[in-house]
């Protein structure tokens, strides 16, 4: 099976002015990634905004599993045109159901005072081994299902541990290849990546515990402009957990230490009632 690039995983094909159709790229996934969905929404958004806005936050919820080998076909409503504003409500639907809901926010750039926390102190990515042939199930998932994206675990030891935080994690990650320079092609590439990892750093308090996760709802806010093909480190934690579900939240870095973005996700994080399918690990995002 051939993996698809970042490039064909975000085509989408209008079909009307307001309505778009995604494309359906081979997964090894028994279910369509959440990032992927949410990443395809944000393009059909992008496409029905007039120039000068760029989204600065989104929030969706993830309501069915989608089927991989189906297209989605995302509906926008243009909830609003301000001089300041713009809003959009996208819906993907298979099957004539929905399996995802968003509502994305665009803002003309304005001025304003300026401040950010610092970005930790962890390991360079070049000091951290290639995951390529890294042991692991985990790690074999990945390198499987995303060939492209060089992810870099920051060891548990040299993670910048924050008093008090239940659960934390560190991942350095960054596109393989070179990226067109357009910003907004950066952003949804981001919002695709956002998805990956996040919920498993609900299971770091837990590494024993045999459990099924899946993206409930997922929130993004867009800080500063980035590159996704340069190195990015997503801080990631998890201030709770219980009944079934977990709260994570994630702080993106680039290189400089810009804080370019942050993640709030909701996940489901419950112990296993029946096998996973053949080939996929237990507990995967």
């Amino acid at each position: 099976m051939r993996v698809a690039t970042i490039h064909e995983v975000l085509e989408i094909e209008r079909i009307e002015d307001d309505i778009f159709r995604g494309s359906t790229p081979d997964t090894f996934l028994q279910r369509t990634f959440g990032g992927q969905v949410a990443a395809q929404a944000l393009v059909a958004a992008v496409r029905t905004v007039a120039d000068g806005y760029t989204v600065h936050s989104l929030h969706g919820y993830f309501i069915r599993p989608g089927k991989p080998d189906i297209p989605t076909v995302y509906l926008v409503d243009r909830i609003r045109d301000g001089r300041s504003f713009a809003t959009r409500r996208v819906t993907g639907v298979q099957g004539g159901k929905a399996i995802f809901f968003m509502s994305a926010s665009f803002h003309v750039q304005d001025e304003g005072p300026e401040h950010q926390d610092s970005m930790p102190d962890v390991p360079f990515p070049e000091d951290l081994p290639d995951p390529t042939g890294v042991q692991g199930e985990i790690a074999a998932w990945h390198a499987r299902e995303w060939p492209d994206w060089d992810l870099r675990s920051v060891p548990a030891s040299s993670v910048a541990r924050v008093p008090g935080a239940a659960a934390q994690q560190q991942i350095w990650i960054r596109y393989r290849h070179t990226l067109p320079v357009d910003p907004v092609f950066h952003v949804c590439v981001l919002t695709y990546l956002s998805d990956m990892s996040l919920l498993g750093s609900a299971r770091v308090p837990h590494p024993d515990a045999h459990t099924q996760g899946a993206s409930l709802d997922h929130a993004l806010w867009f800080l500063q402009p980035f590159r996704a093909d340069d190195w990015l480190l997503y801080d990631q934690t998890s201030p709770a957990a219980g009944s079934g579900r977990a709260l994570t939240q994630g702080r993106i870095f680039d290189r400089r230490g810009r804080l370019v973005a942050a993640v709030t996700q909701e996940g489901l994080m419950r112990y296993v009632r029946e096998p996973e399918p053949r080939g996929v690990p237990a507990g995967r995002d």
